[in-house]
């Protein structure tokens, strides 16, 4: 059972546990005391008292039982238990069955194992810790309008949320208090001065006092006053003021003429001077109009006149009406102004606008001009370009010399003016339409070669090869390029002599890839069970080449990169072993490996 009280919270927390034993023992104790009539009863009478001492009606209505709360009533108005209740804390009580073991409360033992906590604090629910109550969160402290609650240990304090503002101070109870800068020393007031403390501020007083006559400066100096010029009129009419040290006099007024009056011949008034008809020229170039005590000066055009100076002084138009004179630029002259313009223009006929200059009339480029507004622009034909020095001159470009040059001709590029031209080998190759490459002349097919009739034209990359051969014997000669064998008599070597010689003539450029095929070879058709080899012979000396056995046949590619033109004559032999007889087919193969496409550097200086 918890019970909550005010600011001073009293808890109570009994835990019993009732056994047939306990209950035959407080009965012991209850009629030896004479007391209580249960344990209930005592703990209802605690909670009366504790009610009386803080001060809480006895009436005040708690959520208990109504036995206990008739025990709790009657306690909290007859003060009963004085003398028990007075020793509750210690390690034992008066009351018989109500006793305490001292260490086993955080704060306060009331008996029979009951726990209290100090004010400011409540019993967590084990009975015997106390934890702090948060007065802030519960709403139960008294901090006024403007201040601030804040939670401590077993308390709380407020705090002043705004801040009581430059020349006061807070106080421990949350007050502004006047903080007084004489006493402190911490005033700005000079020696001349003495401190004087107000609400909030200080004031500097003046130690010394003028006498009249005199005012105080800003220093605690006493200033003369002047008079004449601080009252109205100070002395009478026909009197002149004169300021003295802290007073002044009054003399009798002098004639005295101003500026732009003389006195009279006989000294009693003063008169008009004429400033127009003086010896010297006041309105110099400019009429002059005379005025009582003054004069004016009537100004020409394009001047005006200065009250101050007393002179015509030069208007300065472009200043005055900046934007609204001239188109471009306009210069102030002496009564006048004059326009001009920028580059590019020239002055329109009425003197303030400007009009497009046509640069290109005077022929400032070297090739092509074009007018544009305000200026011109040179641009030059094709094959030129405009110069990054002056922007004026065209100057050829050196097509050849481009980063793409070197692919403009196949074999050599000419740079000419404005232009170039691609040019080819003298013999072998002629230039194509396209005006860049060059193309192999087949002279062959022209007949410009130097062949005889026993001998046939073979074209390669650049020329021409005239070519021949001979059967050897037993072979006979069938069709341009094939010798077979004759019948075999009873010569031991005959059978194994090829069946067919066959000659070919093989034409390509140096580098080209490794293993590219450049020759087949294998019989018309094949039957099952054909046992077909290929192998080179003769020529291969190098080992440019390799001949490899395919499905159908063989075939001959190139084994070593060739990178110089040269010629090979090859021998490659084919076995075929089919229904167990053998023949022998032999290919005589010539190479002729030409230069790749020829190409020359370009050096403009052999141009």
């Amino acid at each position: 059972m918890v019970v909550e009280v005010g600011k001073g919270e009293l808890h109570v927390q009994r835990q019993t546990q009732e056994t047939a034993t306990s209950r035959s023992d407080f009965r012991e104790r209850k009629a030896q005391s004479g007391l209580c009539n249960t344990e209930m009863c005592c703990d209802c009478c605690l909670l009366g008292k504790a009610a009386h001492e803080l001060n809480i009606p006895c009436d005040h209505n708690l959520s208990v039982g109504y036995q206990c709360s008739l025990v709790s009533r009657a306690c909290c108005t007859a003060g009963a238990l004085d003398n028990q209740t007075a020793e509750l804390g210690q390690s034992e009580c008066s009351v018989p069955g109500l006793c305490c073991f001292k260490g086993k409360c955080d704060h306060l033992c009331v008996g029979n194992d009951t726990c209290v906590c100090r004010i400011g604090y409540k019993l967590k629910p084990d009975g015997r810790s106390c934890e702090d109550i948060n007065e802030c969160l519960l709403g139960s402290s008294n901090c006024r309008g403007g201040e601030r609650c804040i939670n401590t240990e077993g308390s709380f304090r407020c705090m002043r949320e705004v801040s009581c503002g430059t020349g006061y101070e807070l106080t421990e109870n949350n007050n502004c208090k006047d903080i007084d800068e004489c006493e402190t020393g911490i005033h700005n007031c000079g020696e001349q001065f003495m401190c004087q403390n107000s609400q909030g501020s200080f004031r500097c007083v003046p130690k010394t006092t003028c006498s009249s006559g005199f005012i105080q400066d800003a220093l605690g100096n006493c200033i003369d006053i002047n008079e004449c010029v601080s009252q109205t009129s100070p002395c009478h009419r026909g009197q002149i003021c004169v300021n003295t040290v802290g007073s002044y006099i009054c003399q009798r007024n002098s004639v005295n003429c101003g500026r732009g009056y003389h006195l009279n011949d006989d000294g009693t008034r003063c008169i008009d001077i004429d400033e127009c008809k003086g010896p010297e020229e006041v309105c110099v170039g400019h009429a002059c109009i005379n005025q009582l005590g003054s004069y004016r000066c009537e100004c020409e055009a394009g001047y005006n006149f200065n009250s101050m100076t007393r002179l015509c002084e030069d208007i300065n138009e472009c200043r005055h009406y900046p934007g609204r004179l001239c188109a471009h630029k306009c210069d102030n002259t002496p009564g006048s102004y004059q326009c001009s313009c920028t580059t590019g223009f020239k002055l329109a006929k009425d003197g303030r606008n400007c009009d497009d200059l046509n640069e290109c009339e005077s022929n400032p480029c070297s090739q092509e001009c074009a007018n544009v507004y305000g200026s011109y622009q040179c641009y030059c034909r094709r094959g030129y370009q405009l110069s990054d020095i002056d922007g004026m001159t065209c100057e050829d470009i050196d097509e050849c010399a481009l980063p793409t040059g070197g692919h403009i001709c196949s074999y050599r590029c000419h740079n000419t003016p404005g232009s170039f031209h691609c040019s080819c080998p003298v013999n072998g190759y002629t230039l194509a339409g396209n005006g860049r490459s060059c193309q192999d002349v087949d002279e062959c097919v022209t007949g410009i070669h130097t062949c005889t009739e026993n001998e046939s034209c073979f074209n390669i990359q650049g020329g021409y090869k005239c070519l021949s051969f001979e059967c050897p014997s037993n072979y006979r000669r069938v069709g341009q390029t094939r010798c077979e064998r004759l019948l075999c008599n009873d010569s031991v070597e005959c059978p194994i002599l090829p069946l067919r010689i066959t000659y070919y003539y093989l034409t390509f450029p140096t580098n080209i890839p490794v293993f590219t095929n450049i020759f087949r070879m294998g019989p018309s058709h094949t039957v099952p069970g054909d046992d077909i080899q290929v192998a080179l012979t003769a020529g291969n000396e190098g080992g440019f080449f390799k001949a490899e056995r395919t499905a159908t046949g063989g075939v001959m590619s190139v084994a070593r990169l060739i990178d110089r033109p040269q010629d090979f004559q090859l021998d490659l032999e084919l076995r075929l072993r089919r229904y167990g007889t053998v023949s022998i087919y032999l290919a005589k193969i010539l190479v002729f490996v030409t230069q790749q496409e020829p190409r020359v550097p370009y050096n403009p200086h052999q141009e």
